[in-house]
């Protein structure tokens, strides 16, 4: 089963149809099995969108998917490549005061339910500092997250959220994976990587070494582990699996750049 994260920082690059045009491209050569996305924006001044084909309805969101959605429009493109998929798009928060910023996950295998879970303290959807995530169940019976925590030393910090998603989590049957951009740098330690560890769950691309930010970024400039290239983008799994190969990709080596983040793409033997 291959697995991919990224977060496409969607929209706020310089040229947003060259950077979706380089993801659909990577997705139908690689053609994961599930697909993480996170920083997935429309613009708020966008009308709204008529087709949604693939998508199914997460049960919390309110706001309208809108023409210039950046997981509508991969959807439609993979489409037109012969790629049809099934996804889900969560509004989290307003980004950057112009944007419905949100996170997604992409299928090949039918979704059987799609839920959401809130981390922050707050659900506030103008407060920047909200985090929820988007959850699907395919027909196997594992669950995919797509996750984005916030920081260690925040007000409503890492270990806050991640003891709510815990939470959200207990009870769940069968494996589970959390795919995204967890802010934790795996260089630093007693704080989120080794929480995570220390609870029991399997980093995919462990021992791996390579780095999935290679320089500081907005929420990183002048803190720990920023200075030459951090890995923050990681697959977890509840269970310990066999992984054949870990890749970062659309890196400029494997696939282009799309984004101030690298995509991880891991496949693990089931």
């Amino acid at each position: 089963m291959k697995l991919l994260t990224i977060n496409t920082h969607s929209l706020q690059e310089a040229d947003p149809a060259a950077q979706l045009e380089s993801l659909a491209q990577f997705l139908l050569r690689e053609q994961p099995d599930v697909a993480a996305l996170q920083e997935v924006s429309q613009s708020r001044s966008a009308e709204p969108s008529g087709q949604t084909p693939g998508m199914v309805p997460m049960p919390t969101a309110a706001v309208p998917v809108r023409q210039d959605n950046f997981a509508l429009n991969l959807a439609l493109r993979l489409g037109e490549l012969g790629l049809d998929c099934y996804w889900v798009w969560l509004p989290a928060k307003i980004g950057y005061d112009r944007f419905d910023e949100g996170l997604a996950l992409f299928s090949k295998k039918p979704i059987a339910r799609a839920e959401s879970l809130l981390l922050s303290a707050r659900d506030d959807y103008r407060d920047w500092q909200t985090r929820k995530i988007p959850g699907v169940r395919l027909a196997g019976g594992d669950w995919f997250y797509s996750v984005h925590m916030g920081w260690w030393e925040d007000a409503d910090c890492f270990r806050d959220q991640w003891r709510r998603l815990e939470a959200g989590l207990a009870g769940k049957s069968g494996r589970v994976w959390l795919m995204g951009d967890f802010n934790s740098p795996d260089s630093v330690r007693e704080q989120g990587y080794d929480l995570m560890v220390s609870s029991g769950w399997h980093d995919t691309a462990a021992g791996f070494g390579g780095v999935t930010v290679p320089q500081a970024i907005d929420g990183w400039r002048d803190r720990p582990g920023a200075e030459e290239g951090m890995r923050i983008d990681y697959i977890w799994c509840s269970q310990a699996v066999d992984v054949r190969n870990v890749r970062v990709v659309l890196n400029g080596l494997d696939g282009d750049v799309m984004s101030d983040h690298f995509g991880v793409l891991v496949d693990a033997e089931l």
